[in-house]
This record gives C-alpha cells, structure tokens and sequence, in this order.
C-alpha cells in the first residue's frame, strides 16, 4: 500500500499542475469517500426510520400518504444506491489511473468539472454530443 499524500485542508486542483498528479487524485479520492460515506449514512438513517414508522394506521388517507412517502424514499434509495456504484467504478479508475481521461475521446476531462461531478467519464464535449444523439434517437 503507497504511503498517504499529504493534502491541505484548503486544496484545490489546479490548471498548472500536472493532470492527475499525486495531490489532485487524493484529492478526488477523498471527495468520492467522503460522498459515498455521506450516502450510506443516509441510507442506514432510512432504513432505521422505515423500521420504526412501520405501523397500523386506521386512517385511509393517511396510510396512502405514508406509503407514498415510503415509496419516494425507497425510489431515493434506489437512485443513491446506482450512484454509490458510480462512485465505486470512479473509485477504480482511480487505482487504475484512469480517472479523469474521457472514456470516448481519452482527452483529459476539465478539472472544473470533475470538481462539480467527480464520476463524470466523459469530457463536457463529449458528453454533450452523446446526449444529442440520445435524444435524435428518442424522437425517432
């Protein structure tokens, strides 16, 4: 196992430095740790939450509103549980040296964007062209 790269609590990735040295991919890791951690808490909170709202509720509406409730939250869950898989593959391309390169065009992808959505796999331009195609096909 490699030693742990000392980064500031104040760090940032910046555009001088080489892309994807040893700082801004701690960096990254931390953060996608960090987020994936946040999302497992809060499904350990649901799921405690749902075993304790299990109850009989005489009133019709009001059970029609908390299983609605409860289905929201499930459907939440289920979304967050895709993203901690995201996280994971990023988590991968990390140890693989992956992270960070379009996975179309293999250019680096801005660290701006990386910053605002650290499982991103393709570059804005790249991105952008995959969606317009998506939707020329979902009209067709």
């Amino acid at each position: 196992m490699k030693p742990e790269t000392f980064l500031p609590d104040d760090y940032r990735p910046a555009e001088d430095e080489p892309f994807m040295n040893e700082r801004q991919t701690e960096y990254f890791r931390r953060k996608l740790l960090a987020w994936k951690n946040d999302i497992l808490a809060e499904s350990r909170d649901t799921i405690e939450a749902l075993q304790e709202a299990t109850r009989n509720i005489p009133d019709v509406t009001d059970r029609a509103s908390e299983e609605t409730d409860r289905a929201l939250e499930l459907r939440t869950r289920d979304r967050q549980r895709k993203l901690v898989a995201k996280i994971d593959a990023a988590l991968r391309r990390l140890d693989e040296g992956e992270y960070g390169y379009c996975e179309v065009t293999g250019e680096p992808i801005s660290l701006k964007r990386l910053d605002a959505r650290p499982i991103a796999t393709m570059s804005l331009e790249a991105q952008e062209r995959h969606e317009r195609r998506e939707k020329v096909h979902r009209d067709d």
